[in-house]
């Protein structure tokens, strides 16, 4: 079974953090958030408040995982760039090939730990300069390797899409974009 990290930081958006834990747990893949501080109450961008499965203290080794996810979201996304034991897992988490997804403003924390050097990334519009060493693209969702960048909060379907993509394969992608009814909207 696939194990997933997701990082909360205060200011989190709760549309790309929520959807991508929703669509992930419903094919099985456990999904743990994880907040960067001892409060397990973590409140959104959007004053909404979420209660973390763990703190970063409680992750001692990040064998146990299959990727790491960081939302956007404002100050969340800087929140996480900001903190030394984000970057060091970002590090880790890339050094091993494991899946890392960054969406909105999160690709700003693979910027400042160095992994996307000539790696195609995308963001939410305006933050292409602040991803110097990355290659921009103004697609919706973009895989390059082990990495996974989307747009924005519009997109976290197909963020989550890809994420399932990578872990357990196409066909489980389109069984959700079915049981999901994505389908529809989609042939409409």
């Amino acid at each position: 079974m696939k194990k997933i990290i997701l990082l909360l930081a205060e200011g989190f958006e709760e549309v790309e953090a929520l959807t991508t834990v929703d669509y992930l747990r419903r094919k099985d893949i456990v999904v743990d958030m994880v907040s960067i501080t001892n409060n397990n109450q973590v409140k959104g961008a959007h004053g909404i408040i979420v209660v973390a499965d763990k703190n970063m203290e409680e992750i001692d080794n990040i064998g146990p995982y299959d990727g790491l996810i960081i939302p956007g979201g404002l100050p969340g996304a800087t929140n996480l760039r900001d903190n030394d034991s984000v970057i060091k897992m970002v590090k880790d988490f890339n050094e091993e090939e494991k899946l890392i997804g960054a969406i909105c403003a999160g690709p700003i924390v693979l910027q400042k730990a160095g992994v996307i050097n000539g790696i195609r990334v995308t963001s939410y519009p305006g933050f292409d300069k602040e991803l110097k060493d990355g290659l921009y693209e103004e697609e919706l969702v973009v895989q390059d390797r082990n990495i996974v960048t989307a747009r924005g909060p519009a997109v976290a379907v197909y963020f989550a899409i890809k994420i399932l993509e990578h872990l357990i394969g196409k066909d489980k992608a389109e069984e959700l974009k079915k049981d999901i009814l994505l389908d529809l909207v989609e042939n409409k």
